[in-house]
């Protein structure tokens, strides 16, 4: 019997292991981990808040730089940032400006916002890292590539080595605990300083939101207007943002709650001391509550019927500095008939959601851009 010759060739094995340029590649990133802390940053219009990564919040400072311009045009030095600066407002001779880089949650001035996070930035470590930090930033929902473009070329030139951007209302979702993965609708209604975002959230995505230009700047701003017409009444934006703290209501309060308020006379020039109400605060700042609840009501309207159901079961979650003005939880359910819950801590929901892509890598493939 004859043999029979083979016609198969050796079978060449096949390596699955990894060029040696990308081991070595990322070797030097996990080194590069070892050596500096990544950071979230919520750049935010009245604060700037910091997480780091397995450190939790570790700055919380008013959006503030205090700026010496020089007699020659386009030459300034900063004097001061954070709360150091924000004691200034109201109080500069000529020469200082306190500016506040950030306008409706976007960088209105590029330099001095390079500059505002790179002083957060170096003063979140104690001392100076050998690698520069990755950092998440959190911005509103819906703003434009070039406004996209400059928080991230502002963050780079202040030191960071990648930047990753997360939309608002998502980092707020996450830091409140909303099971955002889930095939089922949430609501949350962040109302920061600048602006307020209103989104529906399932299966890791956004479905709908809002983005009003009416937050705790505008309730300033309309405090000021109120006593300046019904009292002659001069105030800073600082004064006016202490009586909305202490006796601002979104509706009336049980017991009237009263505050002294000083400021300048418009009609005799003088300083003058008046007594504000919590109703008067209420009537004042209330064209600017009915916008946040008209810009909630219209989410609603078009939102999915089956979202709309699950909203009607898990309710609204508000979060944001704003949602601690009082009795704005109870506007809110009594003009949309749905449960309103005030998240914990809200107002360090919004980084400590961005950080927590930090500490759980699994959790910002699809959320990060």
């Amino acid at each position: 019997m004859e043999a029979i010759e083979s016609n198969t060739e050796p079978v060449t094995k096949i390596s699955t292991a990894k060029p040696w340029w990308k081991r070595a590649s990322r070797f030097a990133r996990s080194l590069t981990g070892a050596f500096t802390t990544d950071l979230a940053i919520d750049l935010g219009t009245a604060n700037t808040l910091v997480y780091a990564r397995n450190r939790g919040v570790i700055l919380d400072e008013p959006s503030v730089v205090a700026v010496n311009v020089k007699v020659r045009p386009g030459n300034s030095k900063v004097l001061a940032v954070g709360a150091e600066a924000k004691s200034m407002l109201g109080r500069t001779p000529g020469n200082i400006v306190a500016i506040r880089p950030i306008k409706d949650g976007v960088i209105a001035d590029f330099e001095v916002a390079q500059y505002m996070l790179k002083y957060f930035i170096r003063k979140s470590f104690d001392s100076v890292f050998l690698f520069r930090p990755r950092i998440v930033i959190c911005v509103p929902y819906g703003i434009t590539q070039v406004e996209r473009r400059a928080v991230k070329e502002a963050a780079q030139m202040a030191g960071a080595r990648e930047v990753y951007l997360i939309e608002e209302p998502m980092a707020a979702a996450i830091g409140a605990g909303l099971p955002i993965s889930d095939a089922t609708g949430n609501m949350v209604v962040d109302i920061g300083g600048g602006t307020t975002e209103v989104a529906i959230i399932s299966l890791g995505g956004i479905v709908y939101s809002e983005s009003i230009k009416v937050a705790g700047d505008q309730f300033d701003e309309s405090i000021i207007t109120y006593l300046k017409r019904q009292y002659n009444l001069l105030i800073g934006e600082r004064t006016a943002e202490n009586i909305k703290i202490q006796v601002g209501n979104a509706a009336p309060l049980d017991d009237l709650e009263t505050m002294a308020v000083k400021g300048r006379d418009l009609v005799t020039g003088s300083p003058k001391i008046i007594t504000i109400s919590s109703e008067e605060v209420c009537e004042a700042i209330a064209d600017q509550v009915n916008k946040v609840v008209d810009a909630v009501r219209k989410a609603l309207e078009c939102s999915p019927p089956e979202l709309a159901a699950d909203i009607v079961d898990n309710g609204i979650v508000l979060t944001g500095g704003g949602a601690l003005l009082r009795n704005l939880d109870v506007i809110l359910r009594e003009r949309t008939g749905l449960p309103v819950m005030i998240s914990e801590k809200p107002l360090t929901c919004v980084v400590r959601g961005s950080g927590r892509l930090l500490d759980e890598p699994k959790l910002n493939k699809n959320l990060l851009s």
